[in-house]
C-alpha cells in the first residue's frame, strides 16, 4: 500500500525545473526547424536567442545545458555578473538585445559579441569610438521602427539608407543586418507584414559596394511569433518565455 502510494506520488510529481527548461529548448527548435523547412530554408539558418533578463545563473545554466549557446541580455546591471559567473560555460556568447544608453556602451563593446538594438548614428558613432580605443571590431543589428511607433526608438525604414551611408565609414563597426520589434497585435500573423517589410528592407539595403555594412542577419520573432518570423527570413529569434516561463520585473 505505501510502495504503491509512494509510486503513485511520484507519478504525480512534476518535474525538475532543468527538464521542464530542457522539453521547452527541445520544442522551440523543432518547431524553428519546422518552420524554416515549409519555407524551404535549411533550419541550421536560424539561430536560438535565450532571452534571460530576469532569469537566474541557475535556470541559465540549465538552458546551456540542453543545448542554448546564444544568451540574450537587456539590462547591462543585470548581465554583466551573469556573464562574470557563466565565464566558464563551453561556446557561450552573449547578446545585448535591450536598449543601449550611450554612457553604458564602454562596458557593452567588447562584452558582448552583437548589439541587437543600435537605434541611432549618434549611438553608432559612440559605438565606433569605445570599439576603436578597444582596438576591436563591434557587430551591430540597426533596429527599425517599422511600425513607425512614437513609443520606439529605431531607425525609420526611410531613414535606414542614410543611417547605412553613414555607419560605412566608421571603421570599428561591422553592421549585419537589421533588428525589428512588431507593434502588439492579436495573433501571430499580426507580425507577419513587418516580418516581411524587415526582409525586404534588408535586400535594399544590401551593396556589393559596402564593406562594413552586410545584410546577413535579420533578428525577429519572439515567443509569440518566431514561426512566423522564420518562415519570414529571421537569422536570429529571441525567445525568453517560451524556454523560461512568465517572469517579472
Amino acid at each position: 500500500m505505501n510502495d504503491e502510494s509512494d509510486s503513485a506520488f511520484s507519478m504525480q510529481r512534476p518535474a525538475p525545473d532543468s527538464d521542464r527548461i530542457a522539453g521547452h529548448v527541445r520544442d522551440i527548435v523543432d518547431r524553428i526547424g519546422r518552420a524554416a523547412l515549409r519555407a524551404g530554408r535549411r533550419p541550421e539558418a536560424v539561430r536560438l536567442v535565450a532571452v534571460t533578463k530576469s532569469v537566474s545563473v541557475e535556470r541559465i545554466r540549465q538552458a546551456i545545458d540542453a543545448g542554448v549557446r546564444l544568451i540574450g541580455e537587456s539590462r547591462l546591471q543585470e548581465a554583466v555578473p551573469k556573464i562574470g559567473a557563466l565565464s566558464g560555460a563551453r561556446d557561450v556568447r552573449w547578446h545585448f538585445i535591450g536598449q543601449l544608453q550611450r554612457r553604458k556602451v564602454k562596458t557593452v563593446v567588447g562584452t558582448f559579441e552583437m548589439i541587437h538594438s543600435v537605434d541611432s548614428v549618434d549611438l553608432a558613432a559612440e559605438i565606433d569610438r569605445r570599439a576603436g580605443e578597444a582596438g576591436l571590431q563591434q557587430d551591430v543589428l540597426l533596429e527599425i521602427n517599422a511600425g513607425r511607433e512614437v513609443t520606439k526608438t529605431g531607425f525609420s525604414p526611410d531613414g535606414a539608407a542614410d543611417a547605412v551611408t553613414a555607419l560605412e565609414a566608421m571603421p570599428n563597426l561591422s553592421v549585419r543586418g537589421l533588428m525589428v520589434i512588431p507593434p502588439p497585435g492579436p495573433d501571430a500573423e499580426a507580425s507577419r507584414p513587418y516580418f516581411r517589410a524587415l526582409r525586404e528592407l534588408a535586400r535594399s539595403l544590401a551593396s556589393p559596394r559596402l564593406t562594413r555594412v552586410r545584410m546577413e542577419e535579420l533578428s525577429m520573432g519572439m515567443s509569440g511569433d518566431f514561426e512566423v518570423a522564420v518562415e519570414e527570413g529571421a537569422t536570429l529569434v529571441r525567445i525568453g518565455t517560451a524556454i523560461f516561463g512568465e517572469r517579472h520585473g
